[in-house]
């Protein structure tokens, strides 16, 4: 069972720049790979995927995130630029196999899940 590894969150001023790892325990190269968001009192929500080539971003963080892979290294990445404080949460990296998550990759309920690394942004 493939398990998702976060890192690279932390605190930063608003406008600052974060960039998140998630390494995988096995190839990702046939997985979709998602990363979401929590905040506090709020629901789960897709912040971006890649697969096959096909990125997808939500609304909310086009023109400032960037979601990339390096297969070779199981690892995929969330570059955060111009970070606002409304980006504070909980971000998690997400996996399942490409052939499943392809209809919807934001919208689908992926099966692996990492523990979650915390992004705190001050005004």
């Amino acid at each position: 069972q493939m398990q998702l590894v976060e890192s690279g969150g932390g605190s930063v001023q608003s406008g600052g720049s974060l960039r998140l790892s998630c390494v995988a325990s096995e190839s990702n190269s046939r997985y979709y790979m998602a990363w979401f968001r929590q905040a506090p009192g709020k629901e789960r929500e897709a912040v971006a995927s890649s697969g096959s080539g096909y990125i997808f971003y939500a609304d909310a963080v086009k023109g400032r995130f960037t979601i990339s892979r390096d297969d070779a290294k199981n690892t995929a990445y969330l570059q955060m630029n111009s970070l606002k404080p409304e980006d504070t949460a909980m971000y998690y990296c997400a996996a399942d196999f490409y052939w499943r998550a392809r209809l919807s990759p934001l919208r689908h309920s992926y099966a692996y899940w990492g523990q979650g690394t915390q992004v705190t942004v001050s005004s």
